[in-house]
């Protein structure tokens, strides 16, 4: 076996301002230097994740990442790669991927979606953090021994709550948690749909995107807007998560669910729409609750029947910590990745 020590990785990031592929990405790159991993990050310009992975001992590299007429990007990631001499490059998603030089290294691809082949034909090998994610990938004729799970890892820092008062919650009220990007994909207008049957309860709503003004319209039309608290993008997800009585993760298409970990980790009931990874993770009544796609009604029957029941709550809450520790803690995660770039190298 290689010591991980000499096992040079370099690992690429072109991702948006904000994403739960972006956050694992920081956390990655943090964790596989804590593991005494010889890696080089390479990174989209963006501030504040460069800060976050200095303030973790990652010192990233900061290239452009724009567009088809960037020549420069691909130059300067050659650059990089000649530098570093690596082992082994991890492109994320598809403009990294694209814009990787062909060289004398183990190219790998970590997807994180359904995304179209055509941008990977190019690499050695491809990562899927969902079982679902493996399946569609060889579905797609991509050969099965070059097809590899690996699952994510999320936070599971403790934080007290955030004070309920401060955000204008009354005492003694249900409160509710539910975070991620303001898109259609998120499903948070079916949310606020089942918010109007539960009449005693409040939302946070931690995330932005381009539905936030459409949402804050839909709130206020359907009477809820002042039981909703739009939070914006946040960096205190522990303290939510300590606050909240249950999760919800009302997804139409939800690969794997980050936010769904994060609430096992923090021991929060989740209630959740059956998308992809979801529907994979939940055992209904067991560790979670599962309710079907865009249907308010029963995620509202779902959440009364969570909050009246004490010991279902706990059950569920329990159980759902249980789940992280046995698969998505950062020990686990980061050894099966260690191993996989182990093997790679071996082979």
């Amino acid at each position: 076996m290689k010591d991980r020590s000499n096992m040079r990785v370099m690992q690429v990031m072109a991702g948006a301002e904000f994403g739960g592929a972006e956050a694992f990405f920081v956390r990655m790159a943090i964790a596989l230097r804590r593991a005494g991993l010889h890696q080089r990050v390479v990174i989209r310009k963006n501030a504040q994740r460069a800060k976050a992975l200095r303030d973790g001992g990652v010192e990233p590299v900061e290239l452009k990442f724009g567009g088809m007429l960037d020549i420069w990007t691909p130059l300067g990631l050659k650059r990089e790669i000649e530098s570093f001499k690596p082992d082994i490059v991890v492109t994320w998603m598809n403009r990294a991927t694209r814009m990787c030089p062909k060289g004398n290294f183990i190219h790998v691809a970590r997807l994180g979606g359904y995304y179209d082949l055509k941008y990977y034909q190019g690499c050695n090998h491809l990562v899927g953090n969902t079982r679902d994610i493996v399946d569609y990938l060889i579905g797609k004729g991509w050969p099965e021994d070059r097809a590899h799970y690996l699952p994510n890892f999320v936070n599971a820092e403790e934080a007290d709550p955030i004070d309920r008062a401060a955000i204008y919650v009354p005492k003694g009220k249900p409160l509710l948690l539910a975070l991620g990007r303001l898109h259609e994909n998120k499903g948070f207008d079916i949310l606020f749909e089942a918010l109007v049957r539960i009449p005693e309860a409040y939302l946070m709503l931690a995330g932005d995107g381009p539905k936030r003004e459409e949402l804050i319209a839909l709130a206020e039309k359907l009477g809820v807007r002042p039981r909703i608290r739009f939070l914006g993008w946040r960096d205190d997800a522990a303290a939510l998560f300590a606050a909240a009585d249950v999760f919800i993760c009302s997804s139409r298409h939800e690969p794997l669910g980050n936010v769904l970990v994060e609430a096992w980790a923090h021991s929060v009931a989740v209630v959740a729409a059956d998308s992809q990874g979801p529907g994979a993770l939940i055992e209904n009544e067991k560790n979670g609750m599962l309710v079907p796609i865009d249907d308010g009604e029963a995620m509202a029957t779902a959440i009364k029947k969570v909050l009246d029941d004490d010991a279902l709550r706990a059950k569920i809450a329990k159980n759902g910590r249980a789940s992280y520790e046995q698969n998505f803690t950062e020990d686990i995660v980061v050894d099966a990745y260690v191993s996989f770039f182990e093997k790679l190298i071996e082979d």
